[in-house]
């Protein structure tokens, strides 16, 4: 099959910011470039209808495809951790401290619900709104709210080395 006018394009300009966005959302490379062609090939075929605005649909075609395999393959993905990771050492002044942040965030995430990873990578990593979260993934401003708050409280108790990741003026001072 050939690919339509401007859809090779498109893909060569927004392929990398997808597959990181799919990445963050399954926290495995192969799962993000699985999940990143499987809406690419739905959307080759629905090109001509969302030629003028391709982000929004293929943005959104990520989040709801990642929570429909989520929800087919829960039972096989959750991964019971025998020994938690170590805590982080942040005096390291090499960088290895950053590095293991990072791991330590990647797991984190991946043993959040695939919704609430969606509002968290939607909210903080793209910078979206409570009411633009809320219409890519046909929820409610409320329940973007709850699955944040949520999420986020998860994360604590998941990974609480985390928290020298927030700025002191962040902080609640009682």
């Amino acid at each position: 099959m050939k690919a339509p006018p401007g859809f090779s394009e498109y893909v060569a300009a927004r392929g990398p910011a997808l597959l990181r966005t799919a990445y963050l959302l399954t926290g495995d490379h192969h799962a993000a470039e699985d999940l990143v062609q499987s809406v690419l090939a739905r959307a080759v075929v629905r090109w001509r209808g969302i030629e003028g605005s391709p982000d929004a649909y293929v943005r959104r075609a990520l989040y709801h495809q990642h929570v429909s395999t989520w929800r087919r393959f829960r039972l096989r993905r959750e991964e019971p951790w025998a020994d938690p990771p170590d805590v982080v050492d942040v005096a390291a002044a090499d960088g290895a401290d950053t590095v293991e942040r990072r791991l330590l965030l990647r797991d984190a995430l991946a043993r959040l619900a695939p919704q609430q990873r969606a509002v968290l990578v939607l909210r903080f990593y793209e910078d979206r709104t409570e009411a633009e979260t809320a219409a890519l993934l046909g929820i409610s401003a409320g329940t973007v709210k709850s699955h944040t708050r949520r999420a986020l409280t998860r994360l604590r108790e998941l990974a609480p080395e985390l928290a020298v990741l927030v700025t002191t003026s962040e902080v609640d001072p009682s």
